[in-house]
């Protein structure tokens, strides 16, 4: 696979005996394996040479053979030691600090007589942030897949729904289009409930002349999407209303400034600045957006804090809200490709 010879060169540059992985998403991206493994050790060991090791228990090794992975499967037994199974002495290894537990460390270490260890982190994310042809493509379904989840919990709306009657027809529709799992669980959100940017669900009843909010995405070939509208039913109030047209208006500008070599920064900013100038600043309290990909919520970080340029390959989501408590909230998200001279909007719902 292409991205494990990447990693290869990456190893060899830094100097490094190994990078080892043990990031279950990350271990999916370099090897075309997806496992939960549970309490269970699971990690690939990447070696300067060349060499691929992956550590997996003993009840996924065919599973392991029938994937592309190509390299050195070590299986093992609940009863078996798994690093016994697998003799080396490493100097210097790359680790997932963010990932990486105590114990394994220990357990790391003393299997390999460890000298060093440095962070991986950082390579990996560069790696991820950066997208082939083929994720595009499958980044493009899962937006499409959501867009339809949006068309189906809209045509659903009607006076007395409740937000889980609704979120669980939107759930069971999508099934029907190869569907098995969100990205995250799906919110729905009506009038003032949606002033909590992240509330949950419940018995909360629709009534006729408010926003409904929708965030949700889905999961296709492992890959996500993660779209939020606000959706009018009957007529809101104007105060409400006034708050909408804000919120769209940053997002429009938001996105309108996306291109290669653009600081992360200036595109929050952007957004940030003309809802603190419509005077609702304060009710806008989190990031524009994040990275997207094998996980909903990914690196990079959408933030003013962060100046990291923008590259082409990328996919981000901008997200501006606005939540006024006991009156309304909200958010519009969409997921954005980098392109060579701007950008591309995989998702297309009508806002």
């Amino acid at each position: 696979m292409t991205q494990i010879n990447q990693l290869i060169s990456k190893i060899k540059a830094s100097n490094a005996d190994a990078a080892w992985i043990s990031n279950p998403i990350n271990i999916y991206y370099y090897t075309g394996y997806k496992s939960d493994p549970h309490e269970r050790l699971f990690a690939l060991l990447v070696k300067s040479t060349g060499e691929r090791i992956l550590f997996c228990p003993q009840l996924e090794v065919e599973e392991v053979k029938a994937s592309p992975f190509d390299g050195t499967i070590i299986g093992y037994l609940d009863t078996e030691d798994p690093y016994a199974k697998y003799k080396d002495e490493l100097n210097t290894v790359l680790i997932e600090e963010n990932h990486l537990t105590y114990r394994r460390y220990n357990e790391l270490k003393s299997a390999y007589q460890l000298q060093e260890v440095r962070p991986v982190d950082a390579i990996i994310q560069e790696m991820r942030n950066v997208k082939s042809q083929e994720e595009i493509d499958i980044l493009a379904k899962a937006a499409e897949l959501a867009d339809k989840c949006m068309e189906i919990g809209e045509a659903f709306l009607k006076e007395g729904v409740t937000e889980r009657e609704v979120v669980n027809h939107i759930e069971n529709e999508i099934k029907a289009f190869g569907v098995h799992e969100m990205s995250f669980d799906t919110m729905v959100l009506f009038g003032d409930h949606a002033a909590a940017p992240h509330g949950t669900p419940g018995d909360r009843k629709l009534k006729n002349n408010e926003f409904v909010l929708f965030d949700l995405g889905v999961i296709y070939q492992n890959y996500c999407s993660d779209i939020t509208r606000t959706i009018p039913f009957g007529t809101p109030s104007d105060e409400a209303q006034n708050v909408y047209d804000i919120v769209k208006q940053a997002q429009l500008a938001a996105i309108s400034k996306i291109k290669p070599g653009v600081k992360v920064s200036e595109i929050d900013k952007t957004a940030r600045t003309i809802i603190s100038e419509a005077g609702y600043g304060e009710f806008f309290p989190h990031r524009l957006g994040h990275g997207l990909g094998l996980e909903a919520h990914e690196y990079p970080d959408i933030s003013e804090t962060n100046d990291l340029l923008l590259k082409e390959g990328m996919v981000i989501t901008i997200e501006p809200g606005i939540y006024v408590p006991d009156v309304v909230g909200v958010r519009i998200e969409d997921d954005i490709l980098l392109t060579q001279n701007g950008y591309q909007s995989l998702s297309s719902y009508k806002k």
